[in-house]
């Protein structure tokens, strides 16, 4: 009896301090994009969904949703650390791997590679109420034009 108990003790700390971890991370969520508030040229994608949630050790998958710049849909995944280090990106034909690294709290740096080379980059950051979050991005569109565009999203 004892080590049923002292296994169920282990197992409500182990859940708990894993919901206190995800509770500490601004990111986590679901974040719906606020069109009237984004500045998007044509020629860039348009992410109107973004769900970050938390994956096994420590690392987060970001899933996204939305439509490419010819308006065909788009849903991407991507699992990785917050430590500027590459990790693979699943169902983009631009992007092959993404780096996050986190600049304090509430800001993340972004850069999105296909093969060696630099697709896009940005800052991700979360308004200090953590009800919305910004996203500046700077890259070149598949047929080679640079652009820059802002993502307002309003957290779910």
């Amino acid at each position: 009896m004892k080590t049923r108990n002292l296994a169920l003790t282990i197992v409500f700390c182990l859940c708990a301090l894993s919901m206190a971890v995800a509770a500490d991370n601004p990111f986590l969520g679901t974040w719906k994009l606020n069109e009237a508030k984004s500045h998007i040229p044509s020629g860039a994608a348009k992410i109107t969904s973004a769900v970050y949630s938390p994956a096994a050790n420590d690392m987060v998958t970001v899933t996204t949703d939305g439509v490419d710049a010819k308006g065909n849909p788009i849903h991407t995944e991507w699992t990785g650390k917050f430590d500027g280090k590459p990790y693979p990106v699943t169902g983009s034909p631009d992007v092959d791997n993404r780096t996050m690294e986190a600049r304090g709290v509430r800001t993340l740096i972004t850069s999105n590679l296909k093969g060696v080379k630099l697709v896009y980059k940005g800052k991700i950051e979360i308004s200090a109420d953590g009800q919305s979050r910004t996203v500046d991005i700077t890259g070149t569109t598949p047929d080679g034009k640079p652009y820059k565009a802002t993502y307002f999203y309003d957290k779910q």
